[in-house]
């Protein structure tokens, strides 16, 4: 999967591509997922940003997040921030932080 894929008001990712930027193996995402240490959450564009969505993933440490364009599925922009030696702060935590 080169794109992310919407289907049934659901996004589609490749796990290597988040594995990636969140910097751990596709197995730990999994894992991570699972056990809840890595969630995500998708955010809809308005105004100029319209027709893109922001899907942001988080790890104990790390933020990664990929804007896509609506109706390609294409990436625009990746961006991953680490807070080394501390957790995430609870507003990266919520959507729009």
């Amino acid at each position: 999967m080169t794109s992310i894929e919407l289907e049934n008001g659901t996004f589609q990712i490749d796990a290597t591509i988040v594995a990636e930027g969140l910097q751990v193996s596709p197995h730990s995402l999994r894992e991570g997922m699972r056990a809840g240490r890595i969630t995500g959450f998708v955010e809809r564009g308005t105004g100029a940003d319209a027709g893109r969505h922001r899907l942001s993933f988080l790890s104990q440490d790390r933020r990664f997040r990929v804007i896509i364009d609506d109706r390609t599925g294409e990436i625009i922009q990746r961006s991953s921030i680490a807070f080394e030696g501390s957790s995430l702060p609870g507003s990266v935590r919520r959507p729009g932080g």
